[in-house]
């Protein structure tokens, strides 16, 4: 019985034995191996191995064991790929390797790919086949310039990049409204097929042109420079702006003369001012008083006589004094507005008849002075809003009995800005006069000699000054308006104010 249950036990040890010394591992476990060829790869294990190692295609690999150490060489021969068979020193395969040499390490190249672009929404870096890819969909239009420069460098890498659907409408968007802005409102922008469709209809080829060459510029201009410099970009059969346009070349009523409102002002500004000061005395004797006679007599001799009693009445015994100011202060303003079409010619009068009376009796004759406003002008519009102006002006006025008639003549040529101000031309007068003793104050003194009403002496002294000044001035504003009902409600509202 003791026999029967020692040798139960022994078989379970040896099995327990067997299992521990290892068993042939689940393919499942095929450790993969990437070897660049001229670079050795070492690798560690965990158990006492074989010298003995079974290799699938020898051609490929060379494997050196260090049993010692536990660790195997690697060592490439040729680009390829093989299966390695690592065994323990009972007999068991306790490794499997896959092995693929190769003639340059594309894990690499993937690793040093993402640590530069690994960042970029939408981008996807790996292997295919034999072959490295940068591929994806990028979110962000700008990123390509990014990636091309970095694959610049790495000219065996497969480029399977292009724009994520979601981005392609937003381009597809921006175009769209550029377009519209630039005038062409019947211009929409399409995606189909990741190709930007433009469709519409515009009056001119000139348009259609410029609508491709706006949408063009919204472009990801990274994808064309240098993908093309690099021959990198995949290559599309068709073009990615497809221009579907329709030309409508209807003739288009011509645009209607643009409008110029001038505004001439006359200004005209007098001022007069006298002073008289005077010292005047002049004393009167009366004619009724006696008289005195002194004479010759035959014999040589002198001789008098009176008459009556000396007695007379002296009038303006006592010396009277003068002094008097006079000022006058006048402005006359005329204003003129007349609208006209660019380089046609316009002519604003207003004119006004005083009559008068020239001469006395019967060879008195009527008269008429004309007074008035004449504007003459012919604009051109200049470039930047500025208009050429031809004036001529005439600004007549009357004053005094009988009238005098006073005529303001100018004609020019200028340059203003519309709504801007000029001052065309002027002329300013100053005339001024001093007189001394000319000008008795109170008037000339009256005696009748008849009536022997003299004056015993007369004694003036007198000053006056008088100063004279006048100018007229010409202001000239032009105005490019559309049409000849702008600026009515600025004058029927002062022509409310002055009637109000």
């Amino acid at each position: 019985m003791s026999k029967a249950i020692l040798s139960v036990l022994f078989c379970l040890v040896w099995s327990c034995v067997q299992i521990v010394a290892g068993q042939d591992i689940d393919p499942s476990e095929t450790k993969p191996l990437e070897v660049i060829l001229g670079q050795d790869l070492v690798e560690y294990i965990d158990f006492a191995p074989h010298t003995k190692v079974q290799i699938a295609n020898p051609a490929v690999l060379d494997i050196i064991m260090v049993p010692a150490k536990r660790e195997i060489l690697f060592r490439p021969k040729a680009p390829g790929e093989t299966t390695v068979f690592i065994r323990n020193t009972v007999g068991d395969i306790r490794a499997r390797y896959s092995v693929k040499v190769s003639s340059h390490n594309k894990s690499k190249i993937v690793k040093d790919l993402k640590e530069y672009l690994g960042d970029i929404e939408g981008l996807e870096i790996g292997i295919k086949g034999d072959e490295v890819y940068v591929g994806g969909k990028i979110v962000v239009p700008t990123d390509i310039g990014r990636v091309f420069t970095i694959l610049e460098k790495y000219k065996d890498v497969v480029f399977l990049v292009e724009l994520s659907p979601q981005t392609q409408q937003i381009i597809a968007r921006r175009m769209q409204d550029e377009i519209q802005k630039n005038g062409m409102k019947n211009v929409t922008v399409r995606v189909v097929n990741s190709v930007y469709w433009l469709e519409g209809i515009v009056d001119s080829q000139a348009k259609r042109q410029r609508a491709e060459m706006l949408a063009i510029a919204y472009m990801p201009a990274q994808i064309k420079s240098l993908g093309e410099r690099t021959d990198s970009i995949m290559r599309l059969k068709v073009e990615p702006i497809q221009n579907f346009i329709n030309v409508n070349e209807e003739s288009k009523p011509q645009p209607l003369p643009k409008l110029v409102k001038i505004m001439v002002q006359f200004v005209e500004l007098t001022k007069d001012y006298n002073k008289v000061f005077g010292f005047k005395w002049v004393p009167l004797l009366a004619g009724d008083g006696g008289s005195i006679n002194i004479g010759k007599t035959a014999s040589g001799g002198v001789s008098t006589s009176s008459q009556g009693t000396l007695a007379a009445t002296i009038s303006n015994l006592f010396p009277r004094l003068a002094s008097a100011k006079s000022a006058g202060f006048a402005r006359v303003i005329q204003s003129g507005v007349i609208i006209t079409k660019d380089t046609t010619k316009a002519v604003l009068k207003k004119k006004s008849d005083k009559p008068f009376a020239l001469g006395t009796g019967e060879f008195t004759k009527s008269q008429v002075a004309s007074a008035g406003f004449s504007i003459e002008v012919t604009p051109k519009i200049l470039q930047e809003e500025k208009i050429d102006l031809a004036l001529g002006i005439s600004v007549s006025s009357n004053a005094g009995e009988p009238p005098e008639t006073l005529t303001n003549d100018i004609s020019t040529s200028l340059v203003v800005k519309s709504k801007d101000t000029a001052v065309v031309g002027g002329v300013v007068i100053n005339k001024s006069s001093n007189a001394f003793d000319r000008d008795p104050p109170f008037g000339t003194a009256k005696f009748d000699e008849e009536q022997q009403n003299v004056p015993l002496f007369s004694f003036l002294r007198s000053k006056s000054f008088i100063s004279n000044r006048s100018q007229f001035v010409f202001f000239v504003t032009p105005e490019l308006i559309e049409s000849a009902s702008d600026g009515s409600e600025e004058i029927k509202r002062k022509f409310r104010q002055r009637t109000n």
